[in-house]
This record gives C-alpha cells, structure tokens and sequence, in this order.
C-alpha cells in the first residue's frame, strides 16, 4: 500500500513514519556513562517523537525497539534493555491512552519475559479503540524472519488446499506479514550515522524515503522530525515511473 505525496511543493505530512532508534550506547560513552544510561536517555527521545508525531498529524509512527538480533548482547545489557522496556509500557500507557494514541506491538513475542508480553497485550487492548496516532513498537523484530513466517503460512494453505499457487501475489503476502494493518511507510529515519536498514521493514519499504541522520538518538527531537519531514516533502516520488 502507498499513500504517493502529491508533486510540487505544498506541505504533505507523510501518512507513515518508521525510525530506526540508534545511537544510544555510543551518546553513554562519549559521556563516559554506562550504556543504560544512553538507553534512559534514548527512553526520553520516544516520548518526544511520539508527541511530535501527534502534533504534526502523522497517522503511523512506527519504531525499531529490539531486534532479533539484539538478543545476542550481553546478558546484563538485555537485562537493563527488558527492565526499561517494563518502566516504560507501565508508565506511559496510561498517558498514551489519555491522548488517543493506539499502541501495537511487532515481533516474536515469545521471546520476551511473559509478564512484559502480558503488559503489552492489555496496552493494545486498551488502546484498541483509539482514533489518534497509531504507534507501532517492533520488538524482537526482524524482517526477514517476518517474511519467513508469512511464506510459511502461505506454503500451508496452498498444501492444504486453501488457495491455489496462482492466488500468491504481493497483496496476499502483505495480508501475512506482521504489518499487515499499516500502510507501508512514506518515510524512514535512521539516527546514528549508520546508512543500513539492519533487518527492518524490508518488504515494506520498497518505496520508502529513507533519511540517515548523523544525531545519536537520544538527542533527537521535534526539530530533526520535521527537518526529516522536510527533506521528504521537498523529494520527488515516482514508485518506478519517469519523473514529471
């Protein structure tokens, strides 16, 4: 799904914003701080870029929180990682839900501490019925695995019967993937320097605009959005066709 900003110059929010989060344990020792300090700071950024989100009218916000592949730091860090993850769904639910905010949750979820996925489900629930920003956190995320378990579940109903070879198209895959109630995003924000996609939205941003930003995380704020967003509305989008 697309949602193509008009040519010219006019003012056009995209619909659709995902951020990659990096930087957070290079801003810690550049300070001479622990790395779960930069975590707590880059907790501080979240709240900001979601409140900017809500203000400029952007319809989907979509952050990279956890990769499948950040599993594999180190114990204590996914330990820190898990413990500001809880502080952070406990307290700022209520204050999303306040602000008409709908919150949903990507990832393997078994992966993650039961109570945490448990905090998450009643947060989706809750929020369920919400008509502001949608905010989507990708949690032991990865995008290619994401596409393994959709073509998975394809093969097993094209065994069974279900739906014939010839019904697999992009709109049947998009129907399997994780996202499948969000349009695929306008725009893609990475902090940190690192010009990498690094596993995330990869079917979902074929189109996509893709900013790099050298700003560390947490020190990314209202004014690199809309810089971001700017940069955006000032590009010319084809999907493939010639440019006017």
């Amino acid at each position: 799904m697309h949602s193509e900003a008009t040519h010219g110059q006019e003012a056009r929010v995209p619909t659709h914003v995902a951020i990659i989060m990096d930087g957070n344990g290079r801003w810690a020792k550049l300070r001479g701080l622990p790395r779960t300090a930069g975590h707590g700071r880059g907790a501080d950024a979240v709240r900001r870029s979601v409140k900017a989100a809500a203000e400029l009218g952007i319809g989907y916000l979509t952050l990279y929180g956890f990769s499948s592949e950040n599993w594999k730091r180190s114990p204590t860090e996914i330990d820190d990682l898990m413990g500001l993850l809880r502080r952070y769904l406990l307290s700022e639910v209520g204050e999303l839900h306040k602000n008409g905010v709908r919150v949903r949750v990507i990832g393997e979820r078994d992966a993650l501490p039961r109570d945490i996925v448990a905090t998450i489900a009643n947060a989706e629930e809750l929020t369920r019925a919400n008509t502001g920003l949608n905010l989507t956190v990708a949690l032991s995320y990865g995008s290619r695995q994401e596409m393994t378990l959709a073509l998975r579940s394809i093969a097993r109903a094209a065994v069974s019967g279900q739906i014939a070879p010839e019904d697999i198209d992009q709109n049947l895959i998009g129907r399997h993937l994780l996202t499948a109630e969000l349009p695929d995003p306008d725009l893609l924000i990475r902090t940190g320097g690192e010009k990498r996609l690094s596993n995330f939205l990869l079917w979902q941003s074929a189109y996509t605009e893709l900013v790099f930003l050298d700003i560390l995380w947490p020190e990314f704020g209202r004014a690199e959005l809309e810089g971001a967003i700017n940069e955006f509305i000032h590009r010319e989008r084809r999907f493939g066709a010639t440019g006017s």
